[in-house]
């Protein structure tokens, strides 16, 4: 299978599948005397791990990380970081009723279309449980990044019609609360909405932001490698994002000129930007201002409802879907956009040492 890697530099390669034995991560590019251990990495797999609250699917895994390369006594050696993530709590059998049938929303179809088998027991590698190697690549970036200054936070902008206020935000409350919202008054309402659906049998999309602060002005490349354009992949490469937008976004459609700029300005000896329409990037490269990212979920495909459908065997279907489900995949989510971010930032600024020979010449011969 083609596909599973993403980076030039700090590259990630993912593998396993939602009922197998294990999944994991494979990340290249690490360098050298980088302090990381498993406790590390373990905070960022509680905030994707299932069954961590009433909203969330009750499969219940641990999800514990385990490095198996790349480190001796705790520091980074410079060689390919392997870690691992056992499944425990595979039900298998909760699948046997739909591996001839197409389920609406997912990646049935094309997978058979695409490689004539697929792997029923929820959905193989376009499970969601495949992000498991993002996360524990993202811990590793975002520890890198924290070397560096800069941070990444990613949260629960909006669940269905519930969206935050901006004014009661307390990014403390991310990790707290069950959606992944930083205002407590949001969330009880996005809350009550969600287990309204799951009465109804149905589920809910929402969007999450991520607020990138202190990355330098001149990360990304001008053409193919724009940062926008490998952020964007990164979090749309994500399976349930059907959206990504940056600064003002979808709105710059019914802006003019005028209102749209950022106008510079001096502060000391720093450029700055009056507004932030763009989002902190600019012809594909950060300007030095926040980024601003927002991605929009799709709700869970997987309702229990009924619906139609067909079968492997051409026929029209009704199905009736069980197992063990997320009513909103939004919260969950919230940490692998976090990761992919860091990930793709942490590759950029890597790939950006090369670009003015200063660099290399600073580095080589100081």
């Amino acid at each position: 299978m083609a596909g599973s890697s993403f980076g030039n530099i700090f590259k990630i390669t993912t593998w396993g599948e939602s009922h197998g034995k294990a999944l994991g991560v494979v990340i290249d590019g690490v360098p050298a005397g980088l302090k990381l251990s498993e406790k590390d990495i373990q905070p960022f797999m509680d905030r994707r791990a299932p069954g961590k609250s009433n909203i969330s699917t009750p499969r219940n895994e641990a999800d514990e990380a385990e490095i198996l390369s790349g480190t001796m006594e705790g520091i980074t050696t410079g060689c390919p970081i392997s870690i691992m993530v056992r499944n425990t709590s595979q039900h298998s059998s909760d699948y046997s009723n739909i591996k001839d049938i197409y389920r609406p929303g997912h990646a049935d179809y094309t997978y058979d279309a695409k490689y004539g088998i697929r792997d029923y027991r929820g959905g193989g590698r376009s499970s969601g449980r495949e992000t498991i190697g993002r996360v524990a690549a993202g811990a590793v970036a975002s520890k890198i990044l924290k070397e560096l200054n800069i941070d990444v936070c990613s949260y629960t902008l909006s669940i269905g019609p519930v969206s935050i206020d901006r004014s009661n935000f307390d990014r403390s409350l991310i990790t707290c609360l069950p959606t992944c919202m930083p205002d407590s008054k949001a969330d009880k309402e996005a809350v009550e909405y969600i287990n309204g659906l799951r009465e109804d049998k149905d589920s809910a999309g929402g969007v999450i932001e991520t607020v990138i602060k202190g990355m330098p002005a001149g990360i990304g490349d001008p053409v193919f490698e724009k940062l926008s354009a490998n952020l964007s992949k990164a979090i749309m490469s994500i399976g349930a994002v059907k959206a990504v937008e940056f600064g003002d976004g979808f709105k710059v459609a019914g802006s003019t000129g005028s209102e749209n700029n950022d106008a510079f300005r001096m502060s000391g000896d720093e450029i700055t930007k009056i507004t932030n329409h763009s989002g902190g990037l600019l012809g594909g490269m950060s300007d030095g201002s926040d980024i601003i990212i927002r991605c929009y979920i799709k709700p869970t495909p997987s309702i229990f409802k009924t619906q139609e459908t067909v079968s492997k065997d051409k026929e029209d279907v009704s199905i009736n879907i069980k197992g063990r489900h997320d009513p909103v995949i939004v919260p969950r989510a919230v940490v692998v956009v976090e990761s992919m971010c860091a990930i793709t930032l942490v590759d950029a600024l890597m790939t950006n040492m090369s670009s003015k020979l200063g660099s290399l010449t600073d580095f080589y011969l100081k």
